[in-house]
């Protein structure tokens, strides 16, 4: 979405011995090649390597900084709480200190989350009392108070967008969405026989990832920064999803789930519900439903598989969005 408003884009990767910019290669041109220039440019760099971050924030000379790096797999941060810690919490101190120190008037998006509310009672809002139930969670929670102290102290224009679960085709695979629309076009394809889940009794405000974009840009563009929750103000429980997901192609999910102990969370989450009347008022409102999400996952999980769709998905994305065969460049497209 930058890109289609004229940014110059600079991003953080980090090094491997194998290429993982699988997701932006459609945007991103060799620069020896013929392609048309994208103003788009991937440096080096690390959460946990401060000299990193100041030598970007030194080298680039940011207007606006998107922070959404994280370690941000919720189950995987009970196994890795330390690590968790250092790169979903000290890294948000690390990228403000740079920017502080670099004497920067770029302005800051921090990715915050739903997760922080924990087992509060729903609906959530700007007022509602953190009590969150993971080391992701904590994590998230020292990162969210960095933001307004840096804010306040500083007089850094430092802004914490709470998203709700924000879901597309491109959600990791190992998380519940993708692992559901992925599983369930496997198995119609006659690739995969079961699905193993953990608790489908947990609720969640899902949405679709590239609305939630259009918030974040919109939150970087207001007078005053503050901390706001954006999300549908409607839950569903997983189960909901299978019956969704499943029913969407005829199938039972009942004869392919079953429940892993292993997939359990320590501490549960049971319900997360935004309000978002902050976010409404101030002009952001989503346009897919839950049913539609699902659709479009899976009509993009069938059609990775070459299997044909109802379609449903594609009309949804062909309304809102453009073009369904460049389901993946949504966000480049959204202006339309």
């Amino acid at each position: 979405m930058l890109l289609s408003k004229g940014y110059e884009v600079h991003g953080m990767i980090r090094r491997a011995s194998t290429f993982n910019t699988g997701r932006i290669d459609h945007l991103y041109h060799d620069p020896h090649g013929n392609g048309d220039k994208v103003n788009l440019y991937l440096h080096y760099g690390d959460l946990s390597a401060p000299q990193s971050l100041t030598d970007l924030v030194y080298n680039v000379q940011p207007d606006e900084v998107y922070h959404l790096a994280a370690q941000s797999h919720v189950r995987v941060s009970f196994d890795m709480p330390e690590y968790t810690g250092d790169v979903t919490g000290l890294g948000t101190t690390r990228i403000l200190e740079a920017l502080r120190r670099s004497g920067s008037k770029a302005r800051f998006y921090q990715a915050s989350t739903s997760e922080l509310f924990g087992s509060a009672n729903p609906p959530q809002n700007e007022d509602t009392p953190f009590l969150p139930r993971s080391p992701y969670a904590a994590a998230k929670m020292y990162a969210y108070w960095m933001v307004r102290n840096y804010r306040e102290a500083y007089n850094m224009f430092a802004t914490n967008g709470i998203l709700f679960n924000h879901e597309s085709p491109r959600r990791g695979e190992t998380f519940v969405t993708r692992k559901i629309t992925r599983a369930a076009a496997s198995i119609l394809a006659g690739r995969q026989k079961n699905l193993y889940l953990g608790n489908l009794d947990s609720k969640r405000d899902w949405g679709y990832a590239p609305e939630y974009v259009e918030a974040m840009y919109m939150l970087m563009q207001i007078d005053q920064p503050g901390d706001f929750v954006i999300g549908t103000g409607e839950a569903h429980t997983v189960r909901e999803f299978l019956d969704e997901a499943f029913g969407y192609i005829n199938l039972d999910w009942h004869d392919y789930v079953h429940i892993d102990p292993r997939y359990f969370r320590p501490t549960e989450v049971d319900y997360l519900l935004a309000d978002p009347t902050r976010a409404n008022q101030m002009g952001w409102k989503p346009r897919v439903t839950f049913r539609g999400l699902v659709r479009i996952m899976m009509d993009a999980d069938l059609e990775a598989l070459g299997l044909p769709s109802p379609g449903e998905g594609k009309r949804i994305i062909n309304e809102q969005f453009g073009d369904w065969h460049c389901w993946e460049h949504q966000i480049m497209t959204m202006d339309r």
